[in-house]
């Protein structure tokens, strides 16, 4: 495995509007929860975004920098030694809350993306669910918990990987903007505050 570059390659977003959210009849057989709700057209200026997650290398370079605080836990879930071990150097950083998130972006001269600019970067314009398209989550496609239904009839759910994976190694499942793992891997850090009837 090749060692990744500590700087991140960015996608331009272009400028536009685009439509944000969903409606219990666009989501086909998903659910559309009351965070998604209601759909409407935004307009977004340009901005750049990182076409892939922050890798364990490249926090580990703002840590050595003395600019950012180490993960709160070197561990992944099923790795005692993840942080720092040269193994995971191109798998996403984890155990990093918002204000480290933020601290990092700043290094980097750059600011974690408004919930609508991630949205637009992970779904373009043409108002998918997903970064791929309409077609549901699969193990293919991402590096995600898939729910099924067991010979009882009751839901339970089942990781792909159990953990995380290197970053874009979903390629063939880019936004349409070309950006990776937008479903799945890790849980992404976005500028604005949750408030869920927003």
């Amino acid at each position: 495995m090749g060692h990744t570059s500590l700087t991140s390659e960015e996608v331009l977003i272009p400028e536009g509007e685009f439509i944000r959210g969903c409606t219990d009849d666009t989501v086909g057989p998903t659910k559309c929860y009351i965070e998604s709700k209601p759909l409407q057209a935004n307009y977004l200026d340009a901005f750049y975004i990182d076409r892939t997650e922050v890798t364990n290398a490249q926090y580990a370079a703002c840590v050595s920098a003395g600019a950012c605080l180490p993960p709160m836990s070197y561990s992944s879930t099923t790795r005692g030694s993840y942080y720092g071990n040269p193994t995971f150097a191109d798998y996403p950083v984890i155990h990093v809350d918002w204000d480290r998130a933020d601290t990092y972006c700043r290094w980097q001269g750059k600011r974690l993306p408004t919930e609508a600019e991630w949205e637009k970067a992970a779904r373009g314009t043409d108002h998918r669910l997903f970064p791929w398209g309409n077609e549901l989550i699969s193990c293919e496609k991402c590096n995600c918990n898939i729910w099924y239904y067991d010979y009882k009839g009751d839901r339970r759910e089942a990781p792909c990987v159990g953990d995380t994976s290197p970053v874009g190694g979903y390629e063939a499942y880019a936004s349409p903007y070309g950006v990776l793992d937008m479903v799945g891997n890790v849980r992404e850090w976005v500028n604005d505050l949750y408030l869920k009837p927003y």
